[in-house]
This record gives C-alpha cells, sequence and structure tokens, in this order.
C-alpha cells in the first residue's frame, strides 16, 4: 500500500511516501510563512521523483498535533482533501512515533472519514470589535 505522510506543525514541515512500512520518498522544507503557497508543489515534486501518482495512493496519514494552529489547519485541510477526493483512507495521529502508528492503523483498516487536530490547549478567542 503506498501511504502519503505529511506533518505540518512546526516551521519545517515534512511529506514521506511509503510503500508498505519502507519509505520511499521524503522531503522536509522551512516552509514557515510560506506552507499554503509551497505544500501542494512540493508533495507533486515527490511524486513526480518517485514515479507516484495521486492514484497510485491508498492511505494517508497526518500529524495532529499538538503544534502550529495555522500549520495545522494548513497540513489538516490538505490531508482531509486528498483521502476526499481520492476516496481513500486518512488517519491522524501524534507521537514520536506518528508514522509507524499511522501506518499500523492504516493496515488494521482505520480510517478517520475526517482528520481533525489537536492543537494542545484551548482556543485563545478574542473578542470582536465593536
Amino acid at each position: 500500500m503506498t501511504t502519503l505522510a505529511l506533518r505540518t506543525d512546526k516551521p519545517e514541515a515534512e511529506i514521506y511516501l511509503y510503500d508498505g512500512r519502507q519509505e520511499i520518498g521524503a522531503v522536509k522544507w522551512a516552509a514557515h510563512l510560506k506552507l499554503a503557497e509551497t505544500i501542494n508543489a512540493k508533495i507533486e515534486t515527490l511524486l513526480n521523483k518517485t514515479g507516484i501518482s495521486y492514484d497510485d495512493i491508498r492511505g494517508v496519514i497526518v500529524f495532529k498535533g499538538p503544534g502550529s494552529f495555522t500549520g495545522l489547519r494548513i497540513g489538516m485541510s490538505v490531508a482531509n482533501a486528498l483521502a476526499y477526493g481520492q476516496d481513500i483512507p486518512i488517519v491522524a495521529t501524534a507521537g514520536e512515533h506518528w508514522i509507524v502508528n499511522g501506518l499500523r492503523s492504516l493496515d488494521q483498516g482505520g480510517n478517520d472519514k475526517v482528520a481533525t487536530p489537536e492543537y494542545g490547549s484551548p482556543a485563545n478567542i478574542t473578542e470582536p470589535r465593536k
């Protein structure tokens, strides 16, 4: 099973491709304030470099946090859109072994349907201006 894994919770974003449990490609870049502008191109570059197409992807793993609010939102949006558009399972995981746990979950038939982030603390919402 070819799996795409995304981590966007910090200034350096990470994308991985796995064939089963074997990593077949990875890209890390200083995305910081340019994540929304660069993430799709980075996925395309990794797919082209490895000869994998979107149709070959059979599952998505996304790091769910805690981490950057905006980074997690962008990564989750891309991961959810890809999983929905390709009609493939998605799992959101956390911790040091997030990819291993995600691969295991997908192998066992896991599917969150819609991945949601965990920010690590309650939202700090400011009052609207009057």
